[in-house]
């Protein structure tokens, strides 16, 4: 299999959620005194799944190289970045959400309403005390960053706290990441979750976005595209196995540096002139503005007979629309609209 991040083994058809908040909260709650009284010295054991297991379970799931058994679908779940809070909000899983972190954007207009119900536990990451007092049963990690060693945070110690944790798709696989491996993303949570009809009816919507954009596009010749992160020194620009060089790709544009077998990669500046790129996008995210980043290309003299700086040709996308999660198709739609304006109807 060419991308062997995330599978399921095959388990008997799913029944619908049977939801215990009582019982869950009240035992979330004497767990949560169980932690006060032991203090720093005491060994934490998280929330152990009890009894038979759910109507359709257990599935077993292997992500990354983690093989973890679901006896039920996670009621306490905690999510770390964008993407994956998006993922569950889209699936219609807020109920089942007790803490979220990290986000580059606001969330999506849709969601928003959901999304002010749940604690938002840190700006960046959340402590591994922190994540332990929401006595979660599973966190769900939209880069490895969600579960640094360093920090405490590593898959193998939340599972020896009793907590499962699920990584996307993007921070594991050896392979590109594009539309399907999205798509598989969505099918895994929706199988974690007992929700299997709503991921397809999930990815049965963003499919539509996407065959819009490409019906819009015609017969547009594809434009040749550097995309801009950061950098000064270097750019850093995305390679070809990532999410952003499927969206330029699906968007009528071709990634200048899509030869290049990473998802992000640092190149020279000598090598933009060579490849001569004719249009710019610009990842807009972080404390430099979207201004900055086109002054500062603009006024490097080396840069000054490439195409896209000769014409001022410069795309702009939001960082959060560039990652494995439900943004993709919209993220083709505005690209596409971009680099070839007055196409769309």
């Amino acid at each position: 299999m060419r991308h062997p991040a995330t599978c399921i083994v095959a388990r008997p058809r799913a029944g619908r959620d049977r939801s215990r908040r009582v019982a869950t909260a009240f035992a979330a709650l004497t767990l949560i005194a169980l932690i006060a009284g032991c203090g720093t010295t005491g060994a934490r054991t998280g929330p152990r799944e009890q009894g038979a297991p759910s109507p359709g379970f257990p599935v077993t799931v292997t992500n990354c190289g983690m093989a973890t058994t679901y006896q039920r679908p996670p009621q306490r779940v905690v999510t770390m970045n964008q993407h994956t809070t998006e993922i569950m909000l889209a699936l219609g899983l807020a109920g089942r959400m007790v803490g979220t972190a990290y986000l580059d954007d606001s969330v999506l207009p849709e969601y928003r309403d959901e999304y002010r119900r749940i604690p938002v536990l840190a700006e960046r990451y959340p402590s591994y005390e922190v994540l332990l007092k929401t006595a979660p049963d599973f966190v769900y990690g939209g880069y490895s960053s969600a579960f640094d060693q360093q920090d405490g945070r590593s898959r193998q110690r939340l599972r020896k706290a009793g907590i499962r944790t699920h990584l996307n798709i993007a921070s594991c696989t050896d392979g590109s990441v594009g539309a399907s491996e999205v798509h598989d993303e969505i099918r895994t949570i929706g199988e974690i979750f007992d929700v299997p009809d709503r991921a397809q009816g999930l990815i049965d919507r963003m499919n539509a976005t996407l065959s819009k954009a490409r019906r819009e596009q015609g017969d547009a010749q594809p434009v040749s595209a550097f995309v801009y992160d950061s950098g000064a020194k270097t750019a850093y620009t995305a390679g070809g196995d990532g999410v952003v060089d499927a969206i330029v790709r699906m968007s009528g544009g071709h990634n200048v540096f899509a030869d290049q077998r990473e998802g992000f990669v640092d190149a020279s500046w000598e090598q933009v002139v060579q490849r001569r790129p004719e249009w710019i996008v610009i990842l807009d995210y972080g404390s430099t503005t979207v201004e900055q980043k086109k002054r500062m290309l603009l006024n490097k003299p080396a840069l000054a007979d490439v195409p896209a700086i000769k014409h001022r040709r410069f795309a702009v996308l939001p960082l959060s629309s560039v990652v494995a999660g439900v943004r993709v198709p919209r993220a083709v739609a505005d690209l596409s609209e971009q680099l070839h304006p007055g196409r769309s109807r």
